[in-house]
């Protein structure tokens, strides 16, 4: 798998651009601010249908334009695709493999596998048990069409059933026989769901732990710990159990929405006891383990964009990075930085085909030796 042409028209800071890109490793390298990142966007658009950074498809299209257009041409299995992605403000965005439009773009999920590696996914330490279910969830789903389905509804019959428990606070009514329809289907789907996600975390674990020793060169023990209420307990008891708690709070309290995972480091909490480099450490070698996770299933390899993931890496750490994934059992990369003379070294050392574009303030962007 790995795109071999991408062009770009109204899409955030650029106006109109085009790229011929090599099968192994392609460098984006100027300041920031210019637009590198966007460029990864943009191929993350083509095979998830949607942005990394913003969920509102109007907001990446170039300001006082009408329009953006995303293209891309991909060897997938030896045979061409090619990919169509057009957003227009204030109508729904199009989407179309090999000229065909999708009738759900959940269809397009999984046919372009890409793993993605971000500062943005300190998130996942920083933030909620909701940025760690969206990691879950962006993994499982890549390889699983029963998975995404089954997510789809279950997230429906939230939506109703909460609905209902608003409705019935504000009306003063109570047709129990309305809500045990929602309580089935959501028992029904969240029992699914909860049962892949464990056995997903339980496959995860160890490739997850390889890749950290091998990047840090530490023995401390990282951990990824699966937190659910479904663990001992049947879905539809906890919710006739929260019953009168969610009525009062007018949400559903009890689920596998409610499904977080623990990050630690040495048996201790990662976002109270790891460093910075710990820390980055950690959230590289999480995602090199769901690049794996996703090959193994799917048979490709993904195409794995790092986006200034070498920030606050020493040289040791930054080549061991490089090493690894320009190994054979990694495909295409596409990496970000503000300087070449961090990669230039190692890429030429471990003698790799590549290409490094140089992308400056007014959107010049030169292909370099």
């Amino acid at each position: 798998m790995y795109l071999k042409k991408l062009s770009i028209v109204n899409f955030k800071n650029y106006g109109q651009a085009e790229f011929d890109f090599s099968d192994r490793i392609n460098c984006f390298v100027g300041d920031n601010g210019v637009g590198k990142t966007n460029l990864l966007d943009a191929i993350h658009y083509l095979a998830l249908a949607k942005s990394y950074f913003n969920a509102v498809d109007s907001q990446n299209i170039k300001h006082e334009e009408e329009f953006a257009v995303i293209q891309g041409d991909f060897i997938r299995d030896n045979h061409p695709e090619a990919i169509y992605c057009g957003i227009q403000r204030n109508k729904r965005k199009q989407f179309r493999r090999n000229k065909k439009d999708y009738q759900k773009l959940s269809e397009h999920i999984g046919i372009i596998p890409l793993v993605m590696i971000s500062p943005a996914d300190s998130s996942l330490i920083l933030e909620g048990g909701e940025e760690r279910r969206k990691f879950i969830n962006s993994v499982i789903a890549q390889f699983d069409r029963n998975y995404l389905e089954n997510l789809i509804q279950y997230n429906h019959a939230l939506l109703q059933r909460n609905r209902l428990l608003k409705d019935i606070n504000n009306s003063e009514t109570f047709d129990r026989d309305y809500l045990s329809v929602w309580d089935e289907q959501l028992t029904g789907y969240g029992q699914k769901i909860f049962e892949t996600r464990k056995d997903f975390i339980e496959k995860l674990l160890p490739v997850f732990s390889q890749f950290y020793r091998t990047i840090s060169g530490e023995r401390e023990e990282v951990e990824l710990v699966y937190e659910s209420q479904l663990f001992g307990n049947d879905m539809q008891a906890l919710l006739k159990e929260s019953l009168r708690k969610d009525l009062i709070l007018q949400y559903t309290t009890a689920g596998i929405h409610k499904d977080d995972l623990e990050m630690k480091l040495g048996g201790y909490p990662l976002k109270k006891t790891g460093s910075q480099g710990q820390q980055k450490t950690f959230l590289v070698a999480l995602k090199l383990a769901k690049f794996d996770f996703i090959k193994r299933i799917s048979g490709m390899n993904p195409i794995l964009l790092l986006d200034d993931v070498f920030d606050k890496f020493d040289h040791s750490r930054v080549e061991q990075i490089i090493r690894l994934v320009a190994e054979n059992n990694f495909g295409q990369i596409f990496i970000t930085d503000t300087s070449i003379s961090h990669l230039k070294g190692i890429l030429e050392e471990i003698n790799i085909d590549h290409k490094v574009f140089s992308v400056s303030h007014n959107q010049t962007i030169l292909e370099t030796e």
